[in-house]
C-alpha cells in the first residue's frame, strides 16, 4: 500500500461514493466507509454499501466487508479490504484520520465540518469550500463534472435527474405510496414501458420507460411517497449495471486529485 499512513474515511457507500473508494483504494490509500442500515443506495451492484446487507461484496476489484466494531476497521483497511462500519456519526478510531469525504450526496450538509480531519471533502451541492469543508467536488453531469473547487460551491441541485439515453425524470422510479418495497425484477433485467416491476403493499411500481433495470432499493425498504426507489437505463446496456459508471469515476478522480493536492501542499 503506497499511502498506509493516510487513512481516509468516506461517509456513504452509494455508487458515487464507490467511485471515490475505488480510485483511492487503487492508488494505495486505506479507506473506511461509514453507512446506515438499511442503506439508501439503489445501484447496489456497484455500491460498497451492499455489504451492509450482504456481509461482503466485490465491486470490480474492490472488496468491501461489513465490520461490527469500528475499532477493527483501520487494521482491516490496512489489508486492502474496505471495511463498512454501520455508523451515522464519525466514530472513535484507534488512529488518526487524514481525510474525510462526505459522499452521502444529501444535497445539503448534514453535520460535516472542517474540523473533522486535516482534509474534508464534500461531494456536490450543499457544501462550500472554505466554510464547511476544504474542497468540493462537482457531481453535476457536464463540463465541470469531477472538478475540484477550493473556494465556492458546486452547481445547485436542479431536482431533475441527468439525461441518459434521451430520458431524465422518466427513468427514475419513485414511490407512490408508503410501505415496504417488494420487487418482481432484478438489477440487470430488461423491462418495457408500463411494466409492473414491483409493489408497495397493493400499489404497483411501474416502469415509465423501457430499458435495463440499473438500480433498485433494498427489498423491504420502508418507502415513503416520492422516495427514489431505483432507475432504468434506456440505453439497455446490461453490462453497465455491474460497472462503476463514468460519472462515479469522474467524481472519484476529483476526490483523488484533492487528496493528492492536499498531501503535496502539506509536504
Amino acid at each position: 500500500m503506497l499511502f498506509p499512513d493516510h487513512l481516509v474515511v468516506v461517509r456513504g457507500g452509494g455508487d458515487l461514493a464507490t467511485g471515490a473508494v475505488a480510485r483511492l483504494r487503487r492508488a494505495g490509500f486505506p479507506v473506511i466507509v461509514l453507512e446506515i442500515d438499511p442503506p439508501l443506495a439503489v445501484r447496489r451492484t456497484v455500491a460498497v454499501a451492499a455489504a451492509v446487507t450482504e456481509g461482503e461484496v466485490r465491486v470490480e476489484d474492490v472488496l468491501a466487508r461489513r465490520v461490527t466494531e469500528a475499532g477493527e476497521a483501520p487494521a482491516i483497511a490496512a489489508l486492502g479490504i474496505v471495511p463498512i462500519v454501520i455508523e451515522a456519526d464519525m466514530p472513535e478510531l484507534p488512529r488518526e484520520v487524514e481525510v474525510v469525504v462526505d459522499a452521502r450526496v444529501a444535497k445539503r450538509n448534514i453535520d460535516t465540518t472542517r474540523e473533522d480531519a486535516p482534509l474534508v471533502i464534500g461531494l456536490g451541492p450543499g457544501f462550500t469550500a472554505g466554510v464547511d469543508c476544504h474542497a468540493v467536488v462537482e457531481t453535476m453531469r457536464g463540463p465541470h463534472l469531477g472538478r475540484v473547487l477550493w473556494t465556492g460551491s458546486a452547481i445547485p441541485n436542479t431536482g431533475i435527474p441527468g439525461r441518459i439515453g434521451g430520458e431524465d425524470e422518466q427513468r427514475v422510479l419513485r414511490a407512490e405510496a408508503a410501505g415496504p418495497v417488494e420487487w418482481k425484477v432484478e438489477i440487470g433485467d430488461h423491462v418495457v414501458r408500463d411494466q409492473v416491476i414491483g409493489m408497495i403493499g397493493d400499489t404497483t411500481v411501474r416502469a415509465l420507460t423501457g430499458g435495463v433495470v440499473r438500480g433498485l432499493i433494498t427489498p423491504g425498504y420502508p418507502a415513503t411517497p416520492g422516495f427514489k426507489l431505483g432507475d432504468i437505463d434506456p440505453r439497455a446496456d446490461r453490462a453497465a449495471c455491474f460497472e462503476i459508471s463514468d460519472k462515479s469515476l469522474a467524481v472519484g478522480g476529483g476526490v483523488l486529485e484533492a487528496v493528492l493536492t492536499h498531501l503535496n501542499r502539506s509536504a
